[in-house]
C-alpha cells in the first residue's frame, strides 16, 4: 500500500510540473493529447457556457463570461498547488508517516497537515518529521512550493501585459470602424477622410497584432477566453473585420493596392486557423451567411456613396466569397465555442460608436426631454 502511495506521488508531481512549465512558462504549443490543463479549460469552459447560453440579456451574458478567464487561471494555479499538496504527503504516508505530532494516532490526514503547512512555509512546527528521509522530503517540498508559486505568479503580470496590448488596438478600431466594426464602415471612414496611405499603413500595424495575437494565445491560451474591456468588442471581432476587409481590398477597389491586404490577410487567417485548431473547434460549414447578394449589393451602393469603386463588379462577389471561404469557416467555430458575436458586413449608418457615448450622456439627454415623455 505505502509502495503505491510512492509511486502514485512521484506520478502526480511529475504530472503537476510538467503541466505547470508547459502551460505557463514554455512558450510553445503542445501537440499531446493528454493535458491536465487542457481538459480542464474544456470541461469547465463547457459548464460555464452552459449557464451563458441560459441568460437571454446580452448585457447580463457578457459580465457573467468576462469572470471566466481570470477566474479559470486563479482555480487552475489552486488545482496545482492541492495537487502538489497531496503528492508530498503520499510521499510522507509511503516513507511510514514517521512524524511527531500532538495527535495520538497519525493517520494520512496528518501527512496532508505537514505537507499543507509545509508547501506554504507556514512553519508551526506542530507536526514534525522524525527520520532522515521524510525530513528532506519536508525540505525538498518547502524549496518547490515556494519556487513553484513564485515562478507561476511571476507570469500573471506577463499575460495581463499581454492582455493590454492586444485591447489597445480593439479601442483604436472604434474611431475607424464603428462600434460594433465593419469592413464597410472601415473602408468608408477612411475614403471619406481621403486616408488611402493612411489605411495601407493601418492594415501593417493589423499585420503586426494578428502575429502577436497568434504567438502569445498560443503561449497562453487562457487570454482567448478573456473578454474586452467595453461592450460591442472582441478580439474575434476585430480579427474577422479586418479579415474581411483585406478581402474586399483583394478583390480590387480602385484608389486601394491589391497587395496591402494580401500580408494582412495571410497572418489574420493564420490566426484564425491556429486558434481554432487549438481549442479543437474544427471548421464547419454554417446555415448563416454572413454576405448574402442583397447584402453584398447594399455593400457596393455604400462603398459607392463613399468613392469607393471595385474593379471588376461582375466578378467581385465569386471572388469575395472564395476569400471568405479559406476563414469564415474558422471563425464561425471560434464564434459558437466561445460565443462572440462576428460582426456584419454592413452597419447602419446611424450607429452611435462607443467613444460618443457615456452613462453622463444618456443623463442629460434624458433630463433634457420634456417631463411629459420621461417614463
Amino acid at each position: 500500500m505505502r509502495v503505491v502511495a510512492g509511486i502514485a506521488g512521484i506520478i502526480l508531481l511529475f504530472l503537476v510540473l510538467q503541466d505547470g512549465f508547459e502551460t505557463i512558462i514554455l512558450p510553445r504549443r503542445i501537440a499531446r493529447r493528454f493535458r491536465f490543463a487542457r481538459f480542464f479549460y474544456r470541461a469547465t469552459w463547457w459548464l460555464w457556457s452552459v449557464i451563458a447560453r441560459k441568460i437571454h440579456s446580452d448585457r447580463r451574458r457578457e459580465f457573467y463570461l468576462s469572470y471566466y478567464g481570470p477566474l479559470s487561471l486563479l482555480l487552475l494555479l489552486i488545482i496545482w498547488a492541492a495537487a502538489l499538496v497531496v503528492a508530498f504527503a503520499l510521499f510522507q504516508f509511503a516513507l511510514g508517516s514517521s512524524l511527531t505530532s500532538p495527535d495520538k494516532v497519525v493517520s494520512f490526514a496528518t501527512d496532508l497537515y505537514l505537507s499543507g503547512t509545509t508547501f506554504f512555509t507556514l512553519g508551526y512546527g506542530d507536526v514534525v518529521p522524525r527520520e532522515g528521509l521524510a525530513r528532506l522530503c519536508a525540505v525538498v517540498e518547502a524549496g518547490l512550493g515556494f519556487g513553484f508559486l513564485a515562478v507561476i505568479i511571476s507570469y500573471v503580470p506577463v499575460i495581463y501585459q499581454s492582455f493590454s496590448h492586444r485591447e489597445a488596438e480593439i479601442t483604436l478600431l472604434d474611431a475607424r470602424a464603428g462600434s460594433p466594426p465593419s469592413a464597410s464602415e472601415f473602408l468608408r471612414r477612411h475614403m471619406l477622410a481621403e486616408q488611402t496611405d493612411d489605411l495601407v499603413q493601418y492594415l501593417r500595424n493589423w499585420e503586426r497584432w494578428c502575429a502577436e495575437l497568434l504567438e502569445s494565445h498560443l503561449s497562453y491560451p487562457v487570454l482567448i477566453f478573456y473578454r474586452s474591456q467595453h461592450d460591442r468588442q472582441s478580439w474575434l471581432e476585430a480579427l474577422t473585420t479586418i479579415l474581411d476587409v483585406c478581402s474586399l481590398v483583394m478583390v480590387g477597389l480602385d484608389g486601394i493596392p491589391e497587395q496591402a491586404g494580401r500580408f494582412t490577410f495571410a497572418i489574420a487567417r493564420h490566426a484564425a486557423v491556429d486558434l481554432s485548431q487549438l481549442f479543437n473547434t474544427p471548421p464547419t460549414e454554417t446555415r448563416e451567411n454572413r454576405l448574402p447578394s442583397e447584402e453584398f449589393s447594399r455593400l457596393q451602393d455604400m462603398l459607392a456613396a463613399a468613392g469607393i469603386t471595385i474593379r471588376d463588379p461582375v466578378n467581385a462577389e465569386i471572388k469575395l466569397m472564395h476569400l471568405r471561404r479559406m476563414y469564415e469557416p474558422y471563425v464561425h467555430s471560434l464564434s459558437r465555442y466561445l460565443l462572440m458575436p462576428l460582426p456584419k458586413w454592413v452597419t447602419k449608418l446611424e450607429n452611435v460608436d462607443d467613444w460618443q457615448t457615456s452613462p453622463w450622456d444618456h443623463f442629460s439627454l434624458v433630463s433634457q426631454r420634456p417631463l411629459s415623455r420621461v417614463k
